[in-house]
């Protein structure tokens, strides 16, 4: 594996990694070029074996031989001091290890549906950390996809990758639209949309009926805010997670795994 070294943070060779933690950069540049940013081992390593192509890796030169066994085919590793990487990317890359790969195309919602049973929607929701988590939640207990409204962060922004600890690889998912119109889509498709909101006339999660449960689309909407009132006039049921000692709701990552558990519960493991 031939190691090219890097001295100048603004060597072109090296453009995709540059001003990493600058969000509306990043989001200018890495949809419209058709990568992403996997930061970490462990995350990229999973990135390569969901099947996404390398475009190039980036390490710290002290590190470039925990990727010696990597079948990195054509694309170029390239090797820096901690002081270029800073410099380059906006921050200190401490996990030491970079690599930027080529996005796939989406399924469309039809395909995405078509083997699930339960799946997590997401409106609005923007925030790339509550996004990464949720991902990790949904693979981890069992839902089998995420759709999301337009407006909804990406889910492969390198802080919601590094978050879902790469378990965004795992899950499929496509974008939902026109939303919410597009919801009827999903009910077509003989899916009971769940709608979850603190709202007085919610039935408790744990209340719902075994044909409620059957096939199931969690809806959830942005922190704070929930969801709109046109997502919830869009769905079948209003669905609450008891509180208790005053609290009014959960963030919208832990709810969704509280969800999640609830419905997925007495699934074979």
């Amino acid at each position: 594996m031939p190691v090219h070294e890097i001295t100048d943070p603004d060597d072109d060779r090296i453009a995709d990694y540059r001003a990493l933690t600058d969000v509306e950069l990043r989001t200018r540049w890495e949809p419209p070029h058709g990568l992403f940013i996997a930061e970490g081992e462990l995350v990229l390593r999973r990135a390569l074996r969901a099947g996404y192509p390398p475009r190039s890796f980036l390490v710290d030169a002290k590190r470039a031989d925990q990727l010696a066994d990597l079948d990195t085919g054509d694309a170029p590793v390239y090797a820096a001091t901690p002081d270029v990487l800073q410099q380059a990317t906006g921050f200190h890359v401490h996990r030491g290890v970079l690599a930027s790969f080529h996005r796939r195309p989406l399924p469309d919602v039809a395909q995405v549906l078509t083997d699930a049973r339960r799946v997590v929607i997401l409106e609005d929701v923007n925030n790339h950390t509550n996004l990464g988590a949720i991902f990790r939640a949904v693979a981890a207990l069992g839902v089998d996809a995420v759709l999301l409204s337009p407006s909804c962060a990406d889910p492969l922004y390198r802080r919601s990758v590094r978050v879902s600890m790469g378990e965004v690889f795992a899950v499929p998912y496509a974008r939902l639209a026109p939303w919410p119109e597009a919801l009827t889509e999903v009910r077509a498709a003989g899916f009971t949309v769940l709608a979850m909101t603190p709202a007085d006339d919610a039935v408790p999660i744990q209340r719902l009926t075994a044909d409620q449960r059957e096939r199931t689309a969690l809806l959830f909407g942005a922190e704070g805010a929930g969801l709109t009132g046109a997502a919830m006039a869009a769905s079948d049921v209003r669905t609450v997670i008891p509180m208790r000692r005053g609290v009014d709701s959960l963030n919208v990552a832990a709810a969704t795994a509280v969800a999640c558990w609830e419905l997925t519960r007495a699934d074979p493991l």
